[in-house]
């Protein structure tokens, strides 16, 4: 069975500059395990479309499924099979970094602790436990979405440019957490990047 599949798929901004031309239109992708990159120009949809696909937009007509689990008709048991890493910082400024650790492990039914915690050693976030994520720097602040995403047993992670703002150490690190067999063959990761990831790819797509 195909991990991600996504139908007939299509998206506008209301009042977008350019409302009226749907941004994604009639997209139809079919992903299996391993590493896709999402690549395409400033404005392409790369962003909307992992928004999409994590369940933070609504499309306005396609469907869009893990593993046969439709977003639409079963959101919750959806939302529990992915991930989406991005740059945004969440929108609940008063938890502290632990907090927000401590939420999404709950939040995931087989969620290991001890997964989260090889990856804050890895990315020496340990300090940085008891700050308010809005303290935390921006190269801070990537490592622990990262340290998160990289824990957590999805299906399908996505991860919106992954190398921004991080140091060469760190870099070099989460390519080799990225580009780990055993994690190519259990899971869809889906990533946009600028640059070329050098990763052992599955596919790339053009938007």
């Amino acid at each position: 069975m195909l991990m991600l599949t996504i139908e007939h798929l299509n998206f506008e901004y209301a009042g977008h500059a350019h409302a009226g031309r749907p941004l994604l239109r009639q997209l139809d992708l079919q992903l299996d395990t391993g590493i896709t990159w999402l690549r395409g120009d400033n404005g392409a949809g790369k962003t909307t479309l992992m928004k999409l696909v994590a369940g933070a937009l609504l499309p306005h007509a396609g469907s869009i499924s893990v593993n046969g689990i439709d977003s639409a008709r079963q959101p919750l048991a959806y939302r529990r099979q992915l991930h989406y890493c991005g740059g945004d910082t969440p929108a609940l400024p008063w938890l502290t970094v632990r907090e927000l650790f401590d939420l999404h492990l709950a939040l995931y039914p087989g969620a290991d602790a001890a997964a989260l915690n090889a990856q804050l050693d890895a990315f020496h976030l340990h300090g940085v436990l008891e700050q308010p994520v809005t303290t935390l720097s921006l190269g801070q602040h990537k490592k622990m979405q990262l340290s998160l995403a990289l824990a957590l047993p999805v299906t399908v992670l996505l991860i919106d440019e992954p190398f921004n703002g991080l140091d060469t150490a760190a870099v070099a690190y989460l390519r080799t957490q990225l580009a780990d067999p055993a994690r190519r063959a259990r899971q869809c990761t889906v990533l946009t990047s600028h640059v070329e990831p050098d990763l052992p790819l599955s596919q790339t797509i053009q938007l």
